[in-house]
């Protein structure tokens, strides 16, 4: 039976602990992004507009201080960042269950409560990505990184079945409460950690701008770091309006609307789970190399939405670009991880989410106007025609090449072993 359980969190006791807080975490993060925009939909006089309002409220925060919890992270022990920040994500989930159980939300509380959220959020991020090699070993932080990814990705499938099964049951506001419940769970599990302290040596000198100045620096001077977020954002800004946006506009026009999407997105979150557990079984020695084509698989999915002639074509191969996905942002996550110093990690983990989710909302944006002018399927080919070289592009910088995964950990030798003759 033991051997069902991955070998990360036999070996890595911190992580398991880590782990099995985030775990429920994560799949109430999951419900309650569904959850939200009908809580908000309960309150008398409230639309669409109000719906984009709170949902706003919570992004904006985060682009804001995404850089500066970088910078918090890499100053103070990373797990009491994290702490606090699940304490007031436990407090602000709480009053807004309250707040609708009661039957007395407002639009304007839900904004405010929303937006304390994702600052929060914003020094939560970077933290966690900090915390990882201090609570697993070198050659085990892939498998780390895969497992929290299969949660993610189980939670895309499972979430919004259990969103809509908890919104029958106890409403928006009942499920709300077991979404800040989770934070408190997760806090509880974080204030058992006792990671590896950090080396006293390599703590960030000077003050908060010098320090932010330091952690751009340690992006731009790694051509393998920057090269990739490059890539990374146009995934975000290109490619993905193709499945937020244009996806569901294909299918409401051809394919018989949100049930039928409601296939592929399911299809591309069954595939995701596949790439994490590929992640979680097979040791990759060149990580960037393989995260590279799996981006450049994954920057397909514009073509696929676009020239797929039946809803079950184009699940089929969301699947395949979703196991893509899973493995290119495993593989770079890890490769962060290993590989950027521990002192300048968070900072630089919080370019990652700047660069990516600060730009998506651009390319959201621009997808709708875009389409109107040049026609849908020839912007979802052009999309495509655009990210896929990008991708590939990446092959072609040697440190991409060159960068390797930690080595596994070497096996004892038994020392009564006869010498050679």
């Amino acid at each position: 039976m033991g051997s069902l359980i991955p070998a990360v969190l036999r070996e890595e006791r911190q992580f398991a602990r880590y782990f099995y807080g985030q775990a429920l975490s994560m799949v109430g993060d999951r419900i309650s992004f569904v959850v939200v925009p009908f809580a908000v939909l309960s309150i008398p006089g409230a639309g669409a507009a109000e719906v984009g309002l709170v949902s706003a409220a919570t992004l904006v925060p985060f682009l804001v201080f995404a850089l500066a919890g970088g910078v918090w992270a890499d100053r103070l022990p990373r797990q009491r960042v994290m702490l606090a920040s699940d304490l007031v994500r436990f407090v602000t989930q709480a009053l807004v269950a309250a707040l609708l159980l009661a039957g007395v939300a407002q639009v304007w509380h839900l904004v405010v409560l929303m937006a304390v959220f994702g600052t929060a959020d914003a020094f939560f991020a970077p933290a966690a990505a900090g915390l990882m090699p201090l609570i697993v070993g070198p050659e085990r932080l892939q498998e780390a990184n895969a497992l929290r990814g299969l949660v993610m990705s189980s939670g895309l499938v499972a979430g919004p079945a259990l969103a809509g099964g908890l919104i029958f049951l106890v409403g928006p506001g009942g499920a709300i409460a077991l979404d800040a419940l989770s934070f408190a769970v997760s806090a509880v599990f974080l204030a058992r950690l006792t990671p590896r302290a950090a080396d006293p040596a390599d703590a960030p000198q000077g003050g908060f701008f010098a320090q932010l100045r330091e952690g751009f620096t340690e992006v731009v001077s790694r051509t393998w770091v920057w090269s990739t977020l490059g890539v990374l954002s146009v995934y975000h800004v290109v490619v993905l309006p193709s499945v937020f946006v244009l996806g569901p506009v294909l299918s409401a026009q051809e394919f018989g609307g949100a049930a039928a999407w409601s296939v592929v997105v399911a299809a591309f979150g069954v595939g995701s789970i596949v790439g994490d557990v590929v992640a979680l079984r097979v040791r990759i020695s060149r990580p960037l190399v393989i995260a590279a084509a799996a981006l450049a698989v994954a920057s397909c999915q514009a073509l696929i939405i676009g020239a797929g002639p039946t809803i079950p074509v184009i699940a089929a191969l969301e699947a395949v670009t979703g196991v893509a996905v899973s493995l290119a942002f495993t593989l770079w996550e890890t490769s962060l991880q290993a590989n950027v110093p521990q002192a300048a990690l968070s900072r630089v983990s919080s370019y990652d989410y700047l660069l990516t989710a600060g730009l998506m909302p651009l390319g959201l944006a621009v997808a709708g106007p875009v389409a109107q002018t040049f026609g849908l399927r020839p912007t979802l080919y052009g999309m495509t025609l655009l990210a896929v070289p990008v991708a590939l592009a990446l092959l072609a910088v040697p440190s991409i090449r060159h960068l390797r995964a930690p080595a596994p950990a070497a096996t004892p030798v038994a020392a009564a072993a006869p010498a050679a003759a």
